[in-house]
Protein backbone atom coordinates (compact mmCIF):
# COMPACT_ATOMS: atom_id res chain seq x y z
CA UNK A 1 0.00 0.00 0.00
CA UNK A 2 2.76 3.03 0.74
CA UNK A 3 4.25 1.87 -2.84
CA UNK A 4 0.79 2.40 -4.51
CA UNK A 5 0.62 5.63 -2.29
CA UNK A 6 3.94 7.08 -3.17
CA UNK A 7 3.29 6.26 -6.90
CA UNK A 8 -0.08 6.95 -6.96
CA UNK A 9 -1.38 3.93 -8.85
CA UNK A 10 -3.84 1.92 -6.19
CA UNK A 11 -4.21 -0.63 -9.10
CA UNK A 12 -1.41 -2.86 -8.63
CA UNK A 13 -2.49 -4.70 -5.97
CA UNK A 14 -4.29 -6.55 -8.76
CA UNK A 15 -0.60 -8.06 -9.47
CA UNK A 16 -0.32 -9.30 -6.44
CA UNK A 17 -4.01 -10.96 -6.75
CA UNK A 18 -2.88 -14.20 -7.99
CA UNK A 19 0.63 -14.24 -5.97
CA UNK A 20 -1.51 -13.67 -2.35
CA UNK A 21 -2.99 -17.28 -2.72
CA UNK A 22 0.64 -18.32 -2.98
CA UNK A 23 1.26 -17.10 -0.35
CA UNK A 24 -1.70 -18.51 1.60
CA UNK A 25 -0.38 -22.16 0.44
CA UNK A 26 2.73 -22.11 1.11
CA UNK A 27 1.53 -20.83 5.03
CA UNK A 28 -0.57 -23.45 5.03
CA UNK A 29 1.84 -26.38 3.14
CA UNK A 30 4.19 -25.57 6.08
CA UNK A 31 1.89 -25.39 9.12
CA UNK A 32 0.05 -29.00 7.89
CA UNK A 33 3.34 -30.80 8.21
CA UNK A 34 2.51 -34.52 9.47
CA UNK A 35 -1.32 -33.70 9.34
CA UNK A 36 -2.68 -34.29 5.66
CA UNK A 37 -2.09 -36.18 2.68
CA UNK A 38 1.35 -35.68 1.37
CA UNK A 39 0.08 -36.03 -2.52
CA UNK A 40 -2.74 -33.91 -1.99
CA UNK A 41 -0.90 -31.11 0.31
CA UNK A 42 1.81 -31.17 -2.71
CA UNK A 43 -0.44 -31.29 -4.91
CA UNK A 44 -2.77 -28.63 -4.07
CA UNK A 45 0.42 -26.27 -3.66
CA UNK A 46 1.93 -27.04 -7.13
CA UNK A 47 -1.90 -26.55 -8.70
CA UNK A 48 -2.74 -22.94 -6.79
CA UNK A 49 1.54 -22.02 -7.08
CA UNK A 50 0.80 -22.23 -11.04
CA UNK A 51 -2.08 -20.80 -11.49
CA UNK A 52 -1.33 -17.57 -8.97
CA UNK A 53 2.43 -16.90 -10.32
CA UNK A 54 1.26 -16.87 -13.73
CA UNK A 55 -1.65 -14.48 -13.12
CA UNK A 56 0.64 -12.26 -10.97
CA UNK A 57 2.82 -12.10 -14.11
CA UNK A 58 0.39 -11.36 -16.82
CA UNK A 59 -1.27 -8.71 -14.78
CA UNK A 60 2.17 -7.25 -14.19
CA UNK A 61 3.09 -7.62 -18.12
CA UNK A 62 -0.24 -6.37 -19.35
CA UNK A 63 -0.17 -2.94 -17.17
CA UNK A 64 3.30 -1.90 -17.53
CA UNK A 65 3.52 1.51 -19.02
CA UNK A 66 -0.20 1.97 -18.71
CA UNK A 67 -0.49 3.99 -15.32
CA UNK A 68 -3.68 3.55 -12.78
CA UNK A 69 -6.73 1.22 -13.88
CA UNK A 70 -9.69 3.68 -14.03
CA UNK A 71 -11.31 1.56 -11.77
CA UNK A 72 -9.52 2.66 -9.46
CA UNK A 73 -8.97 5.98 -10.60
CA UNK A 74 -12.96 6.40 -10.32
CA UNK A 75 -12.71 5.52 -6.80
CA UNK A 76 -10.43 7.77 -5.55
CA UNK A 77 -12.62 10.43 -6.68
CA UNK A 78 -15.13 9.66 -3.77
CA UNK A 79 -12.38 9.64 -1.14
CA UNK A 80 -13.94 10.06 2.33
CA UNK A 81 -11.69 10.84 5.65
CA UNK A 82 -7.84 9.87 5.58
CA UNK A 83 -6.18 7.81 2.88
CA UNK A 84 -4.95 5.31 4.31
CA UNK A 85 -8.23 4.14 6.21
CA UNK A 86 -10.31 4.94 3.00
CA UNK A 87 -7.72 2.25 1.05
CA UNK A 88 -7.83 -0.24 4.02
CA UNK A 89 -11.29 -0.25 3.71
CA UNK A 90 -12.35 -0.26 -0.14
CA UNK A 91 -9.37 -1.43 -1.56
CA UNK A 92 -6.56 -3.71 0.55
CA UNK A 93 -9.01 -4.60 3.21
CA UNK A 94 -11.88 -5.85 1.52
CA UNK A 95 -9.45 -7.69 -1.16
CA UNK A 96 -7.44 -9.54 1.92
CA UNK A 97 -11.13 -11.08 2.94
CA UNK A 98 -12.02 -11.97 -0.44
CA UNK A 99 -7.95 -13.34 -0.61
CA UNK A 100 -8.83 -15.60 2.62
CA UNK A 101 -12.90 -16.67 1.58
CA UNK A 102 -11.78 -18.05 -1.85
CA UNK A 103 -8.30 -19.64 -0.44
CA UNK A 104 -10.53 -21.75 2.11
CA UNK A 105 -10.39 -24.61 -0.30
CA UNK A 106 -6.59 -24.45 -0.03
CA UNK A 107 -6.08 -24.15 3.54
CA UNK A 108 -8.51 -26.82 4.11
CA UNK A 109 -7.29 -29.49 1.78
CA UNK A 110 -3.85 -29.41 3.49
CA UNK A 111 -5.27 -30.82 6.61
CA UNK A 112 -7.38 -33.71 4.87
CA UNK A 113 -5.65 -37.35 5.19
CA UNK A 114 -7.41 -39.05 2.64
CA UNK A 115 -6.14 -40.22 -0.49
CA UNK A 116 -7.04 -37.93 -3.27
CA UNK A 117 -9.37 -40.44 -4.90
CA UNK A 118 -11.73 -39.85 -7.54
CA UNK A 119 -12.97 -36.54 -6.52
CA UNK A 120 -9.42 -35.21 -6.43
CA UNK A 121 -8.55 -36.20 -9.39
CA UNK A 122 -11.39 -34.87 -11.07
CA UNK A 123 -11.02 -31.43 -9.27
CA UNK A 124 -6.97 -31.85 -10.86
CA UNK A 125 -8.68 -32.48 -14.65
CA UNK A 126 -10.82 -29.40 -13.98
CA UNK A 127 -8.01 -27.41 -12.92
CA UNK A 128 -6.44 -28.04 -16.00
CA UNK A 129 -9.11 -27.11 -18.04
CA UNK A 130 -9.74 -24.10 -16.26
CA UNK A 131 -6.28 -23.11 -16.29
CA UNK A 132 -5.98 -23.55 -20.93
CA UNK A 133 -8.97 -21.86 -21.00
CA UNK A 134 -7.32 -19.33 -18.89
CA UNK A 135 -3.85 -19.05 -19.63
CA UNK A 136 -4.37 -19.68 -24.01
CA UNK A 137 -7.37 -16.82 -23.39
CA UNK A 138 -4.77 -14.31 -22.17
CA UNK A 139 -2.36 -15.38 -24.85
CA UNK A 140 -4.33 -15.41 -27.45
CA UNK A 141 -5.85 -11.71 -26.31
CA UNK A 142 -2.04 -10.52 -25.97
CA UNK A 143 -1.35 -11.55 -29.27
CA UNK A 144 -4.21 -9.94 -31.28
CA UNK A 145 -3.68 -6.50 -29.13
CA UNK A 146 -0.35 -6.56 -30.10
CA UNK A 147 -0.64 -6.82 -33.85
CA UNK A 148 -1.68 -3.05 -35.07
CA UNK A 149 -3.65 -4.78 -37.95
CA UNK A 150 -6.24 -4.97 -34.94
CA UNK A 151 -6.24 -1.96 -33.59
CA UNK A 152 -10.16 -0.98 -32.58
CA UNK A 153 -11.23 -4.50 -33.27
CA UNK A 154 -13.39 -7.04 -31.69
CA UNK A 155 -11.24 -9.93 -30.11
CA UNK A 156 -13.45 -12.72 -31.78
CA UNK A 157 -10.74 -15.38 -32.54
CA UNK A 158 -10.23 -18.63 -30.92
CA UNK A 159 -11.23 -19.08 -27.36
CA UNK A 160 -12.75 -16.15 -28.00
CA UNK A 161 -15.25 -16.67 -30.52
CA UNK A 162 -16.75 -19.84 -27.98
CA UNK A 163 -16.94 -17.72 -25.16
CA UNK A 164 -16.64 -13.78 -24.53
CA UNK A 165 -14.70 -14.93 -21.54
CA UNK A 166 -12.15 -17.30 -21.66
CA UNK A 167 -10.25 -16.17 -18.84
CA UNK A 168 -13.18 -15.29 -16.26
CA UNK A 169 -14.54 -19.41 -17.57
CA UNK A 170 -11.02 -20.25 -16.89
CA UNK A 171 -10.71 -18.66 -13.70
CA UNK A 172 -13.89 -19.80 -12.56
CA UNK A 173 -12.89 -23.78 -13.24
CA UNK A 174 -9.46 -23.40 -11.20
CA UNK A 175 -11.11 -22.76 -8.17
CA UNK A 176 -14.39 -25.66 -8.84
CA UNK A 177 -11.35 -27.45 -9.15
CA UNK A 178 -9.09 -26.85 -6.14
CA UNK A 179 -12.44 -27.31 -3.99
CA UNK A 180 -13.12 -30.68 -5.40
CA UNK A 181 -9.15 -30.97 -4.11
CA UNK A 182 -10.67 -30.49 0.18
CA UNK A 183 -13.30 -32.77 -0.35
CA UNK A 184 -10.90 -35.46 0.91
CA UNK A 185 -13.45 -35.06 4.32
CA UNK A 186 -16.86 -33.30 5.02
CA UNK A 187 -15.52 -30.33 6.38
CA UNK A 188 -14.44 -29.64 2.99
CA UNK A 189 -18.14 -28.79 1.58
CA UNK A 190 -17.83 -25.58 3.14
CA UNK A 191 -15.25 -24.57 0.77
CA UNK A 192 -18.01 -24.48 -1.79
CA UNK A 193 -18.29 -20.77 -0.85
CA UNK A 194 -14.83 -20.41 -2.65
CA UNK A 195 -16.20 -20.97 -6.43
CA UNK A 196 -18.89 -19.25 -5.41
CA UNK A 197 -17.72 -15.92 -4.89
CA UNK A 198 -14.65 -16.30 -7.34
CA UNK A 199 -17.65 -16.66 -9.95
CA UNK A 200 -19.69 -14.11 -8.42
CA UNK A 201 -16.90 -11.73 -8.54
CA UNK A 202 -16.19 -12.85 -12.00
CA UNK A 203 -19.61 -12.60 -13.66
CA UNK A 204 -21.04 -10.04 -11.64
CA UNK A 205 -19.15 -7.69 -9.79
CA UNK A 206 -15.72 -6.40 -10.74
CA UNK A 207 -15.17 -8.50 -14.50
CA UNK A 208 -17.70 -9.39 -16.34
CA UNK A 209 -20.61 -6.87 -15.87
CA UNK A 210 -17.54 -3.83 -15.38
CA UNK A 211 -16.21 -4.75 -18.81
CA UNK A 212 -19.30 -5.46 -21.01
CA UNK A 213 -20.74 -2.42 -19.70
CA UNK A 214 -17.56 -0.44 -20.95
CA UNK A 215 -16.99 -2.53 -24.28
CA UNK A 216 -20.71 -1.28 -24.88
CA UNK A 217 -20.52 2.59 -24.70
CA UNK A 218 -17.19 2.17 -26.70
CA UNK A 219 -18.23 -0.18 -29.34
CA UNK A 220 -21.64 0.00 -30.11
CA UNK A 221 -22.48 -2.23 -33.11
CA UNK A 222 -19.95 -4.47 -33.31
CA UNK A 223 -19.84 -5.16 -29.78
CA UNK A 224 -23.51 -5.99 -30.39
CA UNK A 225 -22.90 -8.33 -33.30
CA UNK A 226 -19.99 -10.39 -30.80
CA UNK A 227 -22.56 -9.96 -27.94
CA UNK A 228 -25.01 -12.07 -30.24
CA UNK A 229 -22.71 -14.73 -31.32
CA UNK A 230 -21.50 -15.40 -28.70
CA UNK A 231 -21.62 -17.21 -25.04
CA UNK A 232 -21.08 -14.57 -22.48
CA UNK A 233 -19.51 -17.40 -20.06
CA UNK A 234 -19.81 -21.33 -20.92
CA UNK A 235 -17.92 -22.27 -24.23
CA UNK A 236 -20.02 -23.22 -26.52
CA UNK A 237 -19.80 -22.99 -30.55
CA UNK A 238 -20.52 -19.56 -31.72
CA UNK A 239 -24.25 -18.74 -33.45
CA UNK A 240 -24.39 -17.82 -37.25
CA UNK A 241 -25.55 -14.54 -37.96
CA UNK A 242 -27.92 -14.04 -40.68
CA UNK A 243 -26.17 -13.02 -43.96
Amino acid sequence: MAVAIRIRNQSIIDIFWGPGFVAVAVVSYLASFGSGNDLRRAIVLALTAIWGLRLGVYIGNRNRGHGEDKRYTALMRHRTGSLVGFLIRKIYGLQGVLLLVVSLPVQLAMYQTASLGVLGWLGVAIWLIGFLFEAVGDAQLAAFKKDPANAGRIMDRGLWAWTRHPNYFGDACVWVGLWLLALGHVVGAVAVVSPIVMTFLLTRYSGKALLERRMRRHRGAEYESYLSRTSGFFPRPPRKTPA
